[in-house]
């Protein structure tokens, strides 16, 4: 009996080790997945998905150790009772458009937006209801240079989810009807695991070209997985990068994916991204943060590139 104890005891101490390995106590994990981090006045924000009641926030000023603001547990920026949905809030985004603050989010698998005066919100909707009426996840707000505001999202459909395009109204909230189209479906060798799934799709414009990164298979695949697609227009048409994946078991990770790009308070390209806690466990899983950049080619797009150094921030 007492090896069976001792063997038991062993194997959770292994458990809890792993899960605070690269730089990360497991129980001073952050309680996120699909990371989103925003900068303002030398505060950073950090959202994703986490509560049952909503969406939470936590903050840093240096970007390794986070708190709760007010000491609250599960700071909540986002209520469900403000909202659309009484379940499933994922992947919030944050942005500042004039001079309201604008969240999008899922919910019950319906994309949202809620308004509120302060990154920490309290951020409501005015109509308690989605976006659209169909089925869809992972929305993300993208101003290109002219101003003109377009959504991404990721589509149910009959073949798998893919990354779709929409352009939106000024107010950054409602889709015009009739521009909703395709980005990027399944297609590339390593996408094709398990399911069929092009999600989380985040664009950046660089030298003239559109970036959208986006994550591949299942989260709950050990090939969870970053590519990109690059456009001459919001719009498209997208054409993949051939050396996709560009991130995936990088630093001995699995399920690396749903990333987010930021720019830092030194200027610096950033990257915020999850993985599974360890190899062969998912949860809880652990939010950290890199570099990206481009490598440049002539005459043509250049290579968007993510370090393989990251730093796994902690909870205070």
């Amino acid at each position: 009996m007492k090896r069976v104890i001792l063997s038991v005891f062993i194997g959770l101490a292994a458990v809890l080790y792993a899960c605070s390995s690269h730089k990360g106590n497991a129980t001073n994990v952050i309680p996120f997945a699909d990371p989103f981090i925003y900068y303002e006045d030398g505060t950073y924000y950090l959202y994703g998905t986490g509560s049952e009641d909503g969406i939470a926030v936590a903050v840093s000023t240096d970007l390794k150790t986070w708190k709760w603001p007010e000491e609250k547990p599960m700071f909540l920026a986002l209520h469900k009772d403000d909202s659309y949905g009484d379940f499933w809030f994922w992947a919030p985004e944050l942005y500042k458009v004039g001079d309201k603050y604008l969240m999008y989010y899922s919910a019950e698998e319906h994309i949202c937006v809620a308004e509120g005066d302060s990154p920490l919100g309290p951020f409501r909707q005015k109509e308690q209801k989605p976006m659209r009426e169909a089925k869809g996840i992972d929305n993300s707000l993208f101003i290109d240079k002219d101003g003109k505001p377009y959504l991404f999202w990721v589509n149910f459909t009959e073949s798998g989810l893919q990354s779709w395009v929409a352009e939106l109204e000024e107010d950054c909230s409602t889709i015009i009807e009739g521009t909703e189209k395709m980005c990027i479906a399944t297609s590339q060798e390593w996408e094709k695991v398990w399911p069929s799934v092009n999600e989380g799709p985040f664009v950046v414009e660089h030298e003239g070209y559109y970036y959208l990164t986006y994550s591949a298979n299942s989260y709950e695949s050990p090939n969870y997985g970053l590519g990109y697609a690059v456009a001459e227009h919001p719009a498209g048409p997208w054409v993949k990068y051939e050396g996709n994946p560009i991130y995936q078991f990088v630093g001995g990770l699995e399920g690396v994916g749903h990333h987010a790009y930021f720019i830092d308070k030194k200027g610096n390209r950033r990257i915020a991204f999850h993985s599974h806690c360890q190899p062969g466990k998912i949860h809880p899983r652990k939010i950290h943060i890199g570099k990206y950049g481009f490598k440049k080619v002539d005459g043509g797009p250049d290579i968007l590139v993510i370090d393989e150094e990251f730093i796994t921030p902690e909870m205070k």
